[in-house]
């Protein structure tokens, strides 16, 4: 059975609607939340993705809500913040890993971190029994690709193709795979442009997917009651895990 992973932006339109939708999520076949943390420049995100982590921060969020949210979330479904490293370095990552470990939140994915800049901090996260993910690009040779998953924890994330989220792109990734397991055993989960319309194919030799612009969308839909925006995203998220495992 191949996994779903799915996005959702904190605290947009609000944070009992994250809650609601997460628990919805959870019952609807998504595997692992991402919950992403609102940032004012989400340099790997493209436009959609963008406009919800800006909307969010002008309704006020704080990251003291994301920690309030993931009490009501981590019980129910894999739970893993999604965030770029300017709040986790301000904040300080061992506050976020205290509140993960009281909420059950299972680890981190920080797109701006690289590897050399992480390792101090992997170390620590991974003492808690904390993940954080590591990225595979399709441009990454197949020693850098060594050094990037030699110690990888729960899944690699490869990003479909050089670029920012939601740009639909698409590139061969059958290279890159095989370099990833001819060094690791970790599950590979393909992120980028994942929706209903590619996630079949994105699926092809890999573990599962991630999805995030597609949800997002449909949280900017104003046309869309929360009860509606609710019931078509987990629809979504049920579509998309059939297709992946058919």
């Amino acid at each position: 059975m191949k996994n779903l992973v799915a996005y959702i932006t904190t605290g947009y339109p609000d944070l009992d609607f994250t809650v609601d939708l997460a628990l919805s999520l959870a019952e609807s076949g998504v595997d692992t939340l991402e919950l992403g943390i609102p940032f004012s420049d989400p340099v790997a995100d493209g436009p959609v993705i963008e406009k919800a982590n800006l909307y969010s921060l002008q309704n006020g969020f704080k990251i003291r809500d994301l920690f309030t949210v993931s009490q009501q979330i981590a019980p129910h479904i894999d739970t893993l913040w999604m965030g770029y490293f300017n709040p986790f370095y301000h904040k300080g990552v061992d506050l976020f890993i205290d509140e993960a470990t009281k909420s059950g939140v299972n680890g981190f994915i920080i797109p701006d971190l690289p590897l050399e800049e992480a390792q101090p901090y992997k170390k620590i996260i991974k003492e808690h029994d904390l993940a954080l993910i590591d990225f595979v690009a399709p441009t990454d040779s197949a020693e850098r690709i060594r050094e990037l998953v030699s110690d990888a924890d729960k899944f690699i994330y490869l990003v479909a193709y050089a670029g920012i989220t939601g740009a639909g792109k698409s590139e061969s990734l059958e290279h890159v795979i095989e370099n990833i397991r001819a060094v690791t055993k970790t599950p590979i989960y393909v992120g980028f442009g994942v929706d209903e319309n590619t996630a079949q194919e994105k699926a092809k030799g890999v573990d599962g997917v991630i999805v995030g612009s597609a949800f997002v969308k449909v949280l900017l839909d104003d046309s869309l009651s929360n009860r509606k925006k609710i019931e078509k995203i987990s629809q979504l998220a049920k579509e998309i895990k059939e297709k992946i495992n058919s």
